[in-house]
């Protein structure tokens, strides 16, 4: 999450570099922070994981009070956030290190319901972490997710939108966009098993790739609001997300605590 607004020519200029032999390597491992949402969430092994934007930092979650937002709520999830930054994206090793360092080892600890929340680019982050590796996660909930720089969302938009577009022939190693829409088309069309829930402004820059993405979604899993690509409608979502029933109930009060 971040207060400033992500213009598109940023991801212009990044694109030169980005998935090409130029590649800024992350760290191996992740980077992560951990936050347990207090000791009754060890029975129940759920987990939420936290995808940053290319703004900010892991760091911000906790920073801007989303870590306490759950724990408000006793919402019963520990929380993860891997400082999975764009060189982990550059460099192609985005879900091999997401694997290794965030969700295997959640798994070895026996949690059994993962969500992965992505703003931003991490939205981009978790889809093509659930195209990999869907059997891993519950679901993924997406906050004005960057999809893409324009061109594939131009074709899909002339073809009269997703289902009716063809991708044609491509090599997915030279099209990462292509390959996205292409498996968003035949994997997550209409399959209401497909866990994800789409959130985003309507003056968002990148809004024509959410309004794709949300055609095929079942409506019941979409929300839209006045806003742009920026902190105060990241919140807004945020606080529609939680406030939404998506997740399971919160725990219920002690006595100590009703009083």
């Amino acid at each position: 999450m971040r207060r400033t607004t992500t213009f598109p020519f940023v991801w212009a200029a990044l694109y030169s570099l980005l998935f090409s032999g130029c590649a800024l390597l992350g760290k191996t491992p992740l980077e992560v922070l951990t936050y347990p949402s207090g000791e009754t969430v060890l029975q129940h092994k759920r987990l939420i994981v936290f995808m940053r934007g290319m703004g900010g930092s892991h760091r911000s979650f906790e920073k801007e009070g989303l870590v306490e937002d759950i724990r408000n709520r006793r919402m019963p999830y520990d929380m993860i956030a891997p400082n999975a930054h764009w060189g982990y994206y550059m460099g192609r090793t985005l879900n091999s290190r997401l694997k290794a360092d965030v969700i295997d080892p959640a798994k070895s600890a026996g949690y059994k319901e993962i969500w992965l929340i992505g703003f931003s680019m991490g939205g981009l982050g978790a889809l093509l972490y659930m195209q990999e590796h869907p059997e891993d996660i519950q679901g993924i909930y997406l906050i004005s997710p960057f999809l893409g720089f324009g061109w594939v969302e131009d074709e899909i938009a002339e073809a009269g939108g997703l289902r009716q577009w063809e991708p044609g022939e491509y090599d997915p190693e030279d099209d990462w966009q292509r390959m996205l829409w292409h498996w968003l088309k035949d994997e997550i069309a209409d399959n209401r098993d497909a866990n994800i829930y789409l959130s985003y402004g309507t003056d968002d820059p990148y809004v024509k790739g959410q309004q794709l993405l949300a055609q095929i979604l079942p409506s019941e899993r979409v929300n839209a609001i006045a806003g742009g690509h920026d902190y105060a409608t990241f919140r807004k979502l945020w606080h529609i997300l939680l406030d939404s029933g998506v997740y399971v109930t919160r725990l219920p009060e002690t006595t100590a605590q009703k009083k």
